[in-house]
């Protein structure tokens, strides 16, 4: 299992390498205020997902904490004010579906 994950990470890589080397024509973007920024297409690629990552991290990060900190105080409280004796029914099985056998 160790080598199929070292071949597929190789196989990746060198999709990878083989895109960057097919892609290394000059681009020009065009910016704000006519300023212009001239790059292999390759690397404008690159920075294109790096700022993509970023963002979605940058987004997800308050409703990751958000729900850690919510998960964190639930199992605090259950783990505070929960016994065996309590008459908690989880735990039990539910109501039969005919009671008239009595399983």
């Amino acid at each position: 299992m160790k080598y199929l994950m070292w071949l597929l990470n190789a196989a990746i890589f060198f999709v990878l390498f083989a895109f960057a080397l097919n892609n290394q024509d000059s681009v020009t973007l065009h910016l704000f205020f006519g300023a212009s920024w001239q790059a292999p297409l390759v690397l404008v690629i690159l920075v294109a997902l790096v700022v993509g990552v970023f963002l979605g991290v940058a987004v997800m990060l308050p409703l990751w904490l958000r729900a850690r900190r919510s998960r964190r105080t639930a199992t605090s409280s259950s783990a505070l004010h929960s016994t065996a004796f309590e008459g908690d029914t989880t735990l039990l099985p539910p109501d039969p579906i005919d009671p008239r056998h009595g399983l």
